[in-house]
């Protein structure tokens, strides 16, 4: 695991995003999106994820697309994470993109340490997903999720229900009272990634 910094370091504001190395030239500029739209001083941590399937992945899963399964890693990321968020001055944000934004998903129910998570096309067509979120307690207050409305158009039958599923995680959301909402975006899961995040972020740290 390696740590990237951006933005205020004595910011009260603190959003920890797991990226890959695809997502880093996109940190800065979603920095100061962030900023713009919350009108906020913030600091970001970035943790780079060096195997994206294995780190990301709260439980093992065959296969989806390609030949790369998905592994067991997400506790030992978490636990990294959690390190980082000591100060009690300090509010922290969890979240990401894609099989990150599945992770901060899975990982506010299993910590109430973050203030917010802003899951961005998040990958809970997950295996088993769902019925995790419903077994288990959300303990974050206030949770953003967003999909690309052109996600689940495709013929690969697990993620097709990208769409559907969402749709439930908003609902699971709603019933146990957490501050939620789910946006569409257009285009399909690569369209505008860091935007999309940059939104995610705003609209916990503003929502809150």
């Amino acid at each position: 695991m390696k740590l990237y910094k951006y933005g205020n370091p004595e910011s009260n504001i603190v959003l920890i995003q797991p990226v890959g190395t695809h997502n880093l030239n996109e940190i800065p500029n979603q920095v100061e999106r962030i900023k713009i739209n919350t009108k906020k001083e913030i600091q970001m941590l970035a943790i780079k994820v060096d195997n994206w399937n294995q780190e990301l992945s709260p439980w093992k899963a065959p296969a989806v697309f390609g030949k790369e399964a998905f592994g067991d890693g997400a506790l030992e990321l978490l636990t990294e994470i959690l390190k980082l968020c000591s100060d009690k001055n300090k509010k922290y944000y969890l979240g990401g993109y894609s099989l990150a934004g599945l992770f901060s998903l899975w990982a506010c129910c299993q910590s109430g340490k973050f203030a917010g998570i802003a899951a961005a096309s998040p990958s809970v067509w997950f295996p088993g997903f769902l019925t995790y979120l419903e077994e288990n307690e959300v303990k974050s207050p206030c949770i953003y999720l967003s999909l690309g409305d052109k996600e689940d158009k495709t013929k690969n039958a697990m993620l097709s229900t990208v769409g559907d599923n969402i749709r439930e995680v908003e609902k699971i959301m709603k019933e146990n009272k957490v501050k939620c909402i789910l946006e569409w975006n257009q285009g399909n899961h690569f369209k505008e990634a860091g935007e999309r995040t940059a939104k995610a972020f705003s609209w916990v740290i503003i929502n809150q």
